[in-house]
This record gives structure tokens, sequence and C-alpha cells, in this order.
């Protein structure tokens, strides 16, 4: 089931479909961008990734078609700063997708970033009609887990060894937020200062957990 992939405002931030002649842009910022973003970049256990960003983007309009996912540019005054993908759709009864994205580190610190999440998670409960949205962040990644905080994803816990990024198996702690949670939307109650301080809250057990290698919990 195919959707329409639209273009989304506020402020000086806007998420729209990504396109082909995005290549050149995109290329440009994850070259410039090489030491800010790959320790946070899905990595193949099975070989290396093709750097070719024409067949990424490509890749990601065929996923669109198929009605798996959601591909968008990210722009800041009408800048091109980033991406931010809807992916792993569900339809029926389990009505789900998982939210990625990235910003350049020039544009970090102005809110693009959770402003971009909160526009894509309200189309999916609006105009989509999907009922649980999912962001699955590295224990490491403070500037992501800020992201979660601010719009008040809940905490649902550790996936150990969960997505193989910059070479390796990693741990990643997982949020979520439903429709049925926030009728006004992400992007409204968060504006409007009303996102509860303790949803995005992780326990201290888990962090601990997340701390340790795989094998000494196992073996505790």
């Amino acid at each position: 089931m195919a959707q329409s992939i639209p273009s989304l405002t506020e402020g000086a931030v806007t998420i729209r479909p990504i396109r082909l002649r995005d290549a050149r842009p995109l290329e440009r910022e994850l070259v410039d961008n090489r030491s800010w973003l790959r320790k946070w970049e899905a990595t193949n256990p099975y070989g290396p990734l093709s750097f070719d960003v024409r067949a990424s983007i490509r890749s990601l309009q065929t996923n669109a078609r198929a009605g798996l996912g959601l591909p968008f540019a990210i722009e800041y005054d009408g800048e091109f700063a980033g991406q931010l993908n809807v992916s792993s759709i569900s339809y029926g009864s389990l009505s789900s997708a998982s939210i990625g994205y990235w910003v350049s580190e020039r544009f970090a610190g102005k809110n693009i970033t959770p402003t971009a999440v909160a526009l894509a998670t309200d189309h999916c409960f609006f105009g989509v009609g999907l009922h649980r949205m999912e962001i699955c962040i590295r224990p490491e990644n403070t500037p992501s887990l800020r992201v979660v905080e601010k719009l008040g994803f809940r905490y649902e816990g550790l996936r150990r060894r969960y997505i193989h990024i910059n070479g390796d198996w990693r741990d990643h702690f997982c949020f979520a937020l439903t429709a049925d949670e926030l009728p006004q939307g992400t992007l409204r109650r968060w504006l409007d200062g009303k996102v509860p301080a303790e949803n995005a809250v992780i326990p201290a057990a888990d962090r601990a957990k997340a701390a340790m290698p795989l094998s000494v919990v196992s073996r505790g």
C-alpha cells in the first residue's frame, strides 16, 4: 500500500520527499560529516556497503512505492540538512513503523531533529493511520536520546546487540509512542510544553547492562 509523501513544515524546518536530484548535496553532507556520522551508521556484517548515493535514493524510493517506507529529506531554511526515514511500515493489526534520522553537524543544536521527527510521527499517526512509532538509539548517542526526551517517546527497554552499527552489533534503547497517547499530536504537545518528563527516563539497571558486554551479563 504505497503512501504519498508530503512536504511538511514547522518554522525553518521542512521534511519533504527525497529526490534523485538530492544526490549531490546528500553526498557532500555525508563526506563532510564522516567523522560526525560514522559511529552511528548502519553497516553490513557480511561485507562493505556501497557508497552509491543515487542507488541509495532509488532503493528508498522503491521501498516507498512498495508501501514499506517514507524517505524524507530534512531542510533548514531551504538548505539540505539531513535525512529522516520511516521504515518497516506494517499495516493491519500491528500498524507500526520505525524512525531513523541524521542531521549535519553544522545544523546541530537548532531543534531541527526533534521538529522533523515530530512532523513525521504526526503524519504517520494522522495521515497514514499508523498506531505505533518506534525509535531505537545506541546508549552512547546522547544527542539522539535528547530527541526522544524532548518529544516524550516512552522508554520500552534494552535490545542487546540489536543493529550492526559502525562495524559491530550494538545495543540499543527502544522508545515508542502510540497515537492514542497524544490526540493533540507530537509536535503540538512538545511546543506547548506538555511532554511528561518521566517518559524517556532509562532505568539505571538498563544503563548498567548496556555498559557491560553481553557475555558478562549472561554469566551473571
